[in-house]
């Protein structure tokens, strides 16, 4: 363990120290991460995002403590489908299973034996595509291999405790049905919410009636002939496999406490949990799996590589971001520089990238030229193409390629197509003040005047910068910032942009003359 793992500020190592206080205290020698899914609809963005934070954290955990451990990838697919998703097909089929497990539900997509095995394959091939190391569960394997029957028997024998812990959290209507113990229909196969009259603890079973027939039923609870209700099945998940650390999202917050009170009653601590604030869409409003609101994770991957989503998951875990379009320029560019600082960093362990990287980068990772620029490129030379980005690129850097630089390729693929759908439709420009005109007349006289200038020791990018600079400071400009306000919206359409003398030397002197031009004729 380096000093700078021991003294390092960020989130994953903070989590990791809880969970080594925690075998410390039981006495263990290796961790359990859990990540719990709900795969009532498709795998979500969100998903996603729990189980890379979970596996920062064990990353941060295996660096602080040397310790084994494992990340376990739940699936809650023994759940009874409670409504249709909206973002499926035959949607007429599914309502014809609602209530019965989504294991035991025939898959609208007709690919997979069930909705459950659909969604917990399209789960599972999201998470390799990022490359995590996990072990995928399913609770309707655990519970009908008998694997969670010890547990269950344990459940059976706390039942009164476990309803006494709950029923304070319920209204009149569902007390009076409350119980940890659903049992699953035998005629029907619907997972069912009714009343248990009795229990029996040497036998493993138990006693209720069908309130649509008056049938009477005595069902065991062990080999997936029942399963828990969702607050007892975490508490029972976590007694049985005694899980470390499980991290979810603010809208469980009620979930996590009452799960932890029945964890104790059946004996055990619950683990090391981290609450993390939900993702809003456009709109404000909190994503939803159902509704397919909010990004998806083909989209993200549309517009921007995968690097950036871990940079925005990264960032602030506890609290509340904006999951839309607009927000991926920001991420991938903040990925771009936070690789750009990683080898010099005196706290490496501090950085966002060594934590996306799992402490070692790529050795093609970062980018010569932000996601911005490219944006702001494509933009104003209409590019449709990355042929047309990379003709700019290598008069600039005329040793830049593909192959030399992967991750700037891939920029230049998801800037076209981000520019296409999102940044041309949305310019806008302006027309220049008089202060504004005179001050970009002077710059477009000024670039005329440098390409005969001599400028010793800088860059092509920080000459054309301090130029663009110094001109501002000739003009009335309070405060300055409004000079480069008025380049990014009278010249570019946009309200922000990057530095523009990186972008006068990208885009070229000429044609940024001709643009100064063109703009001035236009307003």
């Amino acid at each position: 363990m380096s000093e700078n793992t021991q003294t390092s500020l960020s989130w994953p190592f903070r989590e990791a120290e809880r969970i080594a206080e925690r075998l410390k205290q039981k006495g263990k020698d290796h961790a359990l991460f859990e990540t719990g899914y709900g795969p009532s609809g498709l795998p979500h963005i969100g998903t996603f995002g729990e189980v890379a934070r979970t596996s920062w954290v064990r990353k941060a955990f295996t660096d602080l403590t040397g310790l084994p451990s494992r990340l376990l990838a739940f699936s809650d697919d023994m759940d009874g489908l409670r409504k249709v998703p909206e973002n499926v097909p035959n949607k007429d089929m599914l309502r014809q299973h609602l209530g019965k497990p989504l294991t035991r539900i025939p898959d609208p997509f007709g690919k997979f034996e069930s909705f459950g095995a659909h969604n917990n394959n399209m789960l599972q091939e999201f998470l390799r595509a990022f490359d995590f190391e996990f072990e995928f569960a399913s609770a309707s394997d655990y519970y009908a291999s008998g694997r969670f029957d010890d547990a269950l028997l344990h459940v059976l024998r706390h039942h009164q405790e476990i309803v006494d812990i709950i029923l304070p959290t319920l209204g009149s209507e569902r007390a009076a049905t409350y119980s940890p113990i659903l049992p699953i229909h035998p005629r029907t196969g619907v997972v069912m919410q009714v009343p248990i009259d009795k229990v029996d603890v040497e036998h493993g079973t138990v006693f209720w009636t069908d309130p649509d027939t008056g049938a009477k039923f005595e069902t065991s609870v062990l080999g997936g002939a029942a399963k828990l209700q969702w607050k007892a099945d975490w508490a029972m998940r976590w007694y049985a496999l005694d899980v470390d650390y499980e991290m979810s999202g603010k809208d469980l917050i009620p979930s996590v406490k009452l799960s932890s009170d029945i964890v104790r009653a059946l004996g055990k601590e619950p683990p090391v949990t981290l609450t993390y604030e939900l993702f809003l869409d456009d709109k404000g409003q909190k994503i939803s799996k159902s509704k397919g609101n909010g990004l998806s994770i083909e989209e993200w991957l549309t517009y921007a590589p995968k690097e950036s989503l871990a940079q925005f998951m990264y960032h602030a875990p506890q609290r509340a971001k904006r999951l839309f379009f607009d927000v991926i320029p920001r991420a991938t560019d903040d990925y771009i520089n936070n690789v750009a600082v990683l080898p010099k960093a005196e706290k490496p362990h501090d950085n966002p990238a060594w934590h996306i990287h799992g402490g070692v980068l790529p050795e093609h990772a970062g980018s010569p030229i932000s996601f911005t620029m490219l944006l702001n490129l494509a933009s104003v030379s209409n590019a449709d193409s990355p042929e047309m980005l990379w003709g700019f690129i290598r008069a600039y850097m005329p040793e830049a390629n593909a192959e030399t630089d992967p991750f700037l390729a891939k920029l230049v693929h998801h800037a076209v197509a981000y520019t296409k759908d999102f940044v041309i439709p949305a310019k806008q420009f302006r027309s220049p003040t008089d202060v504004e005109r005179g001050a970009l007349v002077d710059l477009a006289e000024s670039l005329k005047a440098n390409e005969q200038a001599s400028h010793k020791g800088e860059t092509e990018a920080e000459k054309l910068q301090n130029l663009v600079y110094e001109v501002g400071k000739r003009h009335p400009f309070a405060p300055l910032k409004s000079w480069f306000d008025c380049l990014y919206q009278v010249l570019l359409g946009t309200p922000e942009g990057p530095r523009f003398g990186g972008f006068i030397a990208l885009y070229g002197v000429e044609r940024s003359i001709a643009l100064i031009e063109t703009s001035l004729a236009r307003g």
